[in-house]
């Protein structure tokens, strides 16, 4: 968490900024922590990173084209140092990741200190927005990241329709209209980038959540209305993956590049499903496998292992983490990866 002084510091950072930056990363707790933020003050412009989770030098770009005065950089695990070298402005980097130690940037991890601190970006970013009217976008991003925040009574007790009490995130994100929402922001971010980008525009404006969950608005009907078409190839995904479950502690699910990419989504569900086994979704694109590993247990321990010898990259969290494996190195990872599970 921030502590009183961060909260305040970057508070003025942001009313004193005339033309900020935020870059963000491609899922709920990005994309809420970016909307918090923003609704301060509604101004400068967001980038989301949703071809990998670095802010490298491709992206550098769009400082040339918004010349901004500010960069906020939030729920982004690495940042290149040569970036921020030419950015040569402000830079505060709000995040929950693995911590790295960079040079020319103010830094906030709550895993500086404690190592094992689960705070989302969300979290952070509501301490500093702190306004109750979004108290509902602050709750999607925590749940959506797998966190049961300290203000979740406040919620239930403001929005009993959506969340009915307080258990755990298995029930709330699976048994609960909540839940709902959450696959909503999820889902809104796939797609082209024109769609991805008006999409959260238009979530920048929505004041309620039942805007979208009913429908009462223009606004929200576009939403759930792109929603609804694309969860469609979500459902017979889901579907296939149930038809294919074994007995093998190691649920692996490989599907072909396709328009959207549903390897986090899937393996969040299929935790849920079946809690005891490892899921492991993969996505074929360019070559690569992109994964999404989940389990009750440590699992970035044994992927890091698993990639020794192996041509890829990943890492993440203890129970849930990304990786993407050349295919050529594809058998060798399977290999090494079902030693050490």
């Amino acid at each position: 968490m921030l502590t009183k002084k961060q909260i305040e510091l970057l508070r003025t950072e942001l009313e004193t900024a005339q033309n900020p930056l935020f870059y963000y990363d491609d899922d709920p707790d990005g994309v809420c922590s970016f909307i918090l933020l923003y609704k301060l003050h509604r101004e400068g412009k967001g980038v989301i990173l949703k071809s990998a989770p670095k802010l490298d030098m491709g992206l550098y770009r769009k400082v040339e084209e918004n010349h901004p005065d500010k960069i906020f950089v939030l729920d982004i695990p690495m940042i290149e140092q040569e970036f921020i070298d030419k950015a040569n402005r402000p830079m505060f980097w709000i995040d929950h990741h693995e911590p790295l130690k960079l040079k020319k940037i103010k830094y906030y991890n709550p895993r500086i200190k404690r190592p094992d601190a689960y705070i989302p970006t969300t979290r952070m970013a509501y301490q500093i927005n702190n306004s109750p009217e979004n108290l509902w976008v602050a709750t999607i991003g925590c749940l959506a990241d797998w966190h049961m925040p300290n203000f979740i009574e406040e919620f239930i007790k403001k929005y009993p329709h959506l969340l009915s009490e307080k258990k755990d995130l298995n029930h709330a994100v699976y048994q609960q209209p909540i839940g709902k929402l959450i696959r909503i922001f999820s889902f809104l971010l796939k797609g082209s980038t024109s769609d991805v980008n008006k999409s959260i525009k238009i979530l920048t404006r929505i004041k309620s959540p039942d805007e979208i969950l009913n429908q009462t608005t223009s606004a929200g009907k576009y939403l759930y209305n792109r929603f609804e078409k694309i969860n469609k190839y979500y459902k017979v995904l889901i579907e296939d993956v149930k038809k294919k479950v074994t007995k093998s502690k190691l649920l692996l699910y490989n599907y072909s590049e396709n328009q959207n990419s549903f390897t986090v989504e899937l393996a969040n569900e299929l935790t849920n499903l079946y809690p005891k086994k490892v899921i492991l979704i993969a996505r074929k694109k360019g070559g690569e496998m992109k994964c999404s590993l989940r389990s009750k247990k440590n699992i970035r321990d044994p992927l890091n292992k698993a990639l020794e010898g192996v041509e890829g990259y990943g890492g993440g969290h203890e129970n849930a983490c990304g990786a993407v494996i050349n295919e050529k190195s594809w058998d060798l990872f399977l290999k090494n990866l079902k030693k050490e599970i």
